[in-house]
């Protein structure tokens, strides 16, 4: 159970023993948490910044600004290599965004962390001197290049203390929520989504960009999966998770064709779809701010570890001629 240690400026989250600080709105004026970015080589980055930092933005969220980033960058990406450089300078010319040398040097100078480096394998060593300074921090997708990593990072953010979670901006699309928490398709049996599914050489397929879909999924069906298969052609894969409790979900990665998202949902009194309604980051950055101030995970750190496992065990199933391939424990 949390305990409230409050005094004019800060609140402390405790639980178990171990401690965050959060801010503390006041009537008259809220307090604006300082955000850092790591890793300048994705267009999220610029995104987010508009939105947390504009408050003439139609889609402005309050309560925290960006003001510090480390650059970071894989040079063996092709889409961090030639877009890094152009995101900095807007960053630094357009936002007045402080750069600075050292991840250290980054944690100093803010209340929390956005770990936004579009590459998944530096994610873990990245994460490392956040943790060692204690600062809440959301990962953005990939949250690793492998499911190794992956509960690496849960373990060592369990050890020390901090809160984190990591999810796609699909997991809170308003058509999600609606289908999600539609009464009248009653129990749900399976879904079916789908998404674009391009891959990265040094990534398993699933977690390049097909993680968008694999969240999606979760975000329905949640934890229990048991075992998965994959068939692949060069222009989709059609991966099945069978549930402990007997209900499949199917995931259509799409390369060639038609780039779009959508839903099927099962349920026991209707079948429902998702209707054609706008992506918005902003739905993330409510939830990563929130999740800032309170230290409360948007998202079950079980549950993204799971969609690793998922995502890995599609990979070996590829490998193996869509066999089934139970998931690691």
């Amino acid at each position: 159970m949390w305990r409230l240690l409050m005094n004019k400026r800060t609140v402390f989250l405790a639980c178990f023993g171990l401690s965050i600080s959060a801010t503390l709105f006041s009537e008259d004026a809220a307090r604006t948490i300082r955000i850092g970015l790591i890793g300048l080589d994705t267009s999220h980055v610029v995104a987010f910044t508009k939105l947390l930092n504009d408050p003439s933005n139609p889609e402005h969220v309050p309560g925290a600004r960006v003001i510090a980033a480390f650059k970071g960058g894989s040079p063996d990406v092709e889409s961090s290599r030639n877009r890094i450089e152009g995101f900095t300078a807007e960053l630094r010319e357009k936002w007045k965004i402080e750069i600075v040398d050292t991840i250290p040097a980054l944690c100093a100078k803010v209340d929390a962390i956005l770990l936004e480096s579009v590459d998944g394998r530096p994610h873990l060593e990245q994460v490392k001197p956040v943790l060692a300074a204690k600062k809440p921090v959301f990962i953005d997708k990939p949250l690793a290049a492998g499911y190794r990593d992956a509960r690496e990072i849960a373990r060592l953010a369990r050890e020390a203390g901090v809160p984190w979670f990591s999810s796609s901006s699909l997991r809170f699309w308003d058509e999600m929520k609606r289908l999600k928490s539609a009464p009248e398709a009653g129990r749900v049996f399976g879904a079916n989504v789908y998404g674009p599914a391009p891959t990265e050489p040094h990534h398993p397929d699933l977690m390049w960009y097909g993680i968008h879909a694999v969240e999606m999924l979760y975000t329905l069906m949640g934890r229990g999966c048991e075992s998965v298969t994959r068939v692949h052609t060069e222009g989709a894969d059609i991966v099945t998770g069978k549930w402990k409790d007997g209900r499949l979900g199917v995931v259509r990665g799409i390369r060639s064709g038609k780039q779009d998202y959508g839903i099927t949902l099962f349920g026991e009194k209707a079948i429902l779809q998702s209707e054609k309604k706008p992506f918005s980051y902003r739905s993330l950055l409510v939830e990563i701010v929130r999740f800032f101030q309170t230290g409360a995970n948007p998202v079950d750190p079980e549950e993204t570890l799971e969609m690793f496992a998922f995502m890995e065990a599609a990979d070996e199933s590829k490998a193996k001629g869509g066999v089934a391939i139970p998931l690691r424990k």
